[in-house]
């Protein structure tokens, strides 16, 4: 287990043995520049280009542990960047589910793809990389159990709401704060919110 990964469980940001294994298994050093791969056991956010980073890992964990995802499930991971999220999604979720990395910049959505087919989760058909405005989400495979957005709004947007299961559950940030979500009926949400977070802005074209 890397230092990374053993601080993270010892200051309490990682708790779930699934979530805790992935963050083992995938390397957030296969998703940095090369450049930067000595930083990437760092617990900060790193620029992968295009104005974007790879975020702090401390807030990956935190916000997964919100999102408990699960074997088996279909999630939507917006803003996927380098595609360490997606991978790490992929990773739990295992070869009866599905994760869909949707990234509005088209030389990091492959990046991301390349990435993540360092682990087969694309050749498995496990992950799948989309470009697009994450901030419509991605209606051909809705609705799913869990959405995932990496990158700040001003609110939710309703068409995220829409396509998530009844049931299912959306961590994102909003403003300085991350945003959790779950959707007990059609119109019904349970919301809390946790403040004091930084994140690179949701373009909407």
């Amino acid at each position: 287990m890397s230092k990374l990964v053993n601080d993270l469980i010892q200051k309490g940001y990682l708790k779930s043995d699934s979530i805790i294994d992935a963050f083992s298994e995938i390397s957030r050093m296969e998703f940095v520049p090369k450049e930067l791969e000595l930083e990437a056991e760092e617990d900060i956010a790193l620029p992968i280009g295009y104005g974007q980073t790879i975020s702090q890992p401390l807030v990956v964990a935190f916000m997964f542990e919100l999102l408990e995802p699960q074997k088996g499930q279909k999630i939507l991971d917006i803003g996927s960047g380098s595609g360490w999220t997606t991978s790490l999604l992929a990773y739990v979720v295992g070869t009866e589910g599905n994760v869909i990395g949707i990234e509005r910049i088209k030389e990091l959505k492959d990046f991301g793809e390349k990435n993540a087919d360092k682990f087969g989760f694309v050749k498995k058909g496990i992950a799948e990389f989309v470009g697009g405005d994450g901030s419509l989400g991605f209606p051909e495979k809705a609705p799913y159990d869990r959405i995932l957005v990496s990158a700040v709004s001003y609110e939710v947007p309703e068409v995220l709401k829409n396509q998530l299961k009844v049931g299912g559950k959306l961590v994102m940030p909003i403003r300085n704060s991350i945003i959790y979500l779950e959707k007990k009926g059609e119109n019904d949400f349970y919301k809390e919110e946790f403040p004091g977070f930084y994140f690179v802005p949701l373009v909407i074209n």
